[in-house]
């Protein structure tokens, strides 16, 4: 049944595991998606009576009284606290059911909540509980030094801790993006508490899929995570391509079963949504942490880890992105359920401009480093990549504010949308493709691994046009009156409540 241990380099499953799936008969063995400490590992496996046991604690503590904290952000408008929506309609919650854009879903009365200072050093946490499957013997378990010249934070804790600079704010504008990313950015509690759900989901999978194994991937582990981001979980079932249509659903049926019926006191909402890429979408109620997970998705893990090392060999890049990605949400334009931009395709977007430049901020890092992203490499190394590239010194000194200016500038008087591919993988600009995937596309963003378009959900000219409109609007204003607040109204989005 393991015939291909050998070649991956990884031994096969202790004999406890060694049985035949009712379903899929090659279950993979190769992929963890992160680190665990051995202790983690040990605290992985406790029963089920322990970790409801444990979760009951964590509600409780959760539910404890905290003096909220009151952020300022800008002109020193505060940004109060809000509690979590608790209903949606297909894959993103609608305008009229958000908070304001910058406390949306945000826990800033968080009891291990991490703040940072302007311009200071941001330290990583000592004990990540990103995790490894507890079952999978793999040399990874051992501790992963990067060299001195990296840059990219490693997933595991070590003895010496990479320290994250931030930009020096310049000007007033860049000021006030680095105001909102400190406010608005994922902090380790946030991804702690992904983190304890996805052990404990996966213990319950795996009563079903013995061999299975949840991984953890998008916006919370790439570096461009928000406190308002949802988890995105990979459910790998197999070594080998699955079909959307009709394996993966089948397996995510048997998945929304589960949640419904035998977890449902801890989830909640689980539904399956049929997109090319089908998922389950579902809401953990201790947490309150809404997930998103799909079926052997393999490309999410390998571009999590491609655009985590963009995110942090320049120290301008996630400041950037998060901006682009909360005014992008404000101006309702960010949502791919509705025929608009998603997360994923924004953020390519700014890596794409920054390639761009006269003088680029971001290199090309599947041009330089071919043989770290190649789309066949292994996946039981590729949390290892990041950790392997230095930073990159850019001549370019612009200001986080000259560079959002920029980028409006560029989406909505330079890029020819008609004639034109954002590439990533290729770090320019490309003429369209032919093929019928391609035709009649209104934004076309080629996806680094797969190649596939990114933005095929902007199929209304309509929705592109106000795409366009708002890009256009917003380099107009922005470069007039360099201030943030003129293109993302705080007090204006806290009246629409």
């Amino acid at each position: 049944m393991f015939q291909n241990s050998s070649s991956l380099r990884c031994p096969p499953f202790p004999p406890k595991h060694q049985q035949q799936n009712i379903f899929f008969n090659k279950i993979p063995i190769n992929m963890p998606p992160t680190l665990l400490s051995n202790q983690q590992i040990t605290e992985a496996q406790v029963n089920i009576q322990n970790a409801i046991l444990c979760r009951a604690l964590l509600n409780a503590n959760l539910a404890t009284a905290v003096t909220p904290q009151t952020w300022t952000y800008g002109n020193g408008s505060p940004a109060h606290t809000s509690p979590a929506p608790v209903s949606f309609r297909g894959r993103k919650r609608l305008s009229d059911q958000s908070v304001s854009y910058d406390t949306k879903r945000q826990r800033f009365d968080s009891l291990h909540c991490e703040t940072t200072v302007v311009n200071e050093v941001v330290p990583l946490p000592e004990e990540p509980t990103y995790s490894f499957p507890s079952s999978i013997p793999s040399p990874l378990f051992t501790r992963y030094l990067p060299e001195v010249t990296a840059c990219v934070p490693p997933l595991q804790g070590s003895a010496s801790v990479t320290e994250i600079t931030l930009p020096v704010a310049k000007d007033k504008l860049s000021q006030q993006i680095l105001e909102l990313f400190q406010v608005c950015q994922q902090q380790t509690c946030d991804l702690n508490k992904k983190e304890l759900c996805r052990i404990g989901i996966q213990r319950e999978i795996q009563q079903i899929f013995p061999q299975s194994r949840l991984f953890l991937v998008g916006s919370s582990l790439n570096g461009f995570g928000t406190r308002s981001s949802d988890g995105d979980l990979c459910l790998v079932v197999k070594d080998e391509p699955v079909n959307q249509k009709t394996e993966a659903r089948h397996v995510l049926s048997l998945v929304q079963k589960l949640f419904s019926t035998k977890l449902s006191c801890y989830i909640e909402r689980p539904q399956l949504i049929r997109a090319k890429v089908p998922i389950v979408k579902f809401r953990d109620k201790v947490s309150g942490v809404e997930f998103d997970l799909n079926v052997n998705n393999i490309v999410g893990i390998r571009n999590t880890f491609l655009l985590r090392t963009y995110a942090y060999i320049e120290k301008r890049v996630r400041p950037l992105v998060l901006v682009v990605k909360k005014w992008a949400s404000f101006h309702d334009i960010n949502d791919a359920s509705r025929g608009t931009l998603s997360s994923y395709s924004l953020v390519l977007m700014v890596l794409h401009y920054l390639q761009t430049l006269p003088e680029p901020i971001l290199p090309c890092l599947q041009k330089n480093y071919p043989e770290l992203f190649d789309p066949a490499m292994q996946l039981h190394v590729i949390h290892q990549v990041p950790c392997t590239i230095p930073p990159y010194l850019s001549k370019n000194e612009s200001s986080l504010g000259d560079l959002l200016i920029g980028f409006f500038k560029y989406y909505a008087m330079e890029f020819d949308w008609s004639h034109q591919m954002i590439s990533v993988r290729e770090g320019k600009a490309l003429p369209r493709p032919d093929g019928a995937a391609w035709r009649n596309k209104f934004i076309c963003i080629e996806e680094p691994f797969d190649g596939t378009n990114t933005a095929r959900a902007v199929h209304e000219k309509q929705k592109f046009d106000c795409i366009k409109d708002e890009l256009l609007k917003s380099w107009q204003i922005l470069q007039i009156k360099k201030n943030l607040n003129s293109i993302l109204p705080i007090r204006r989005s806290r009246r629409k409540k």
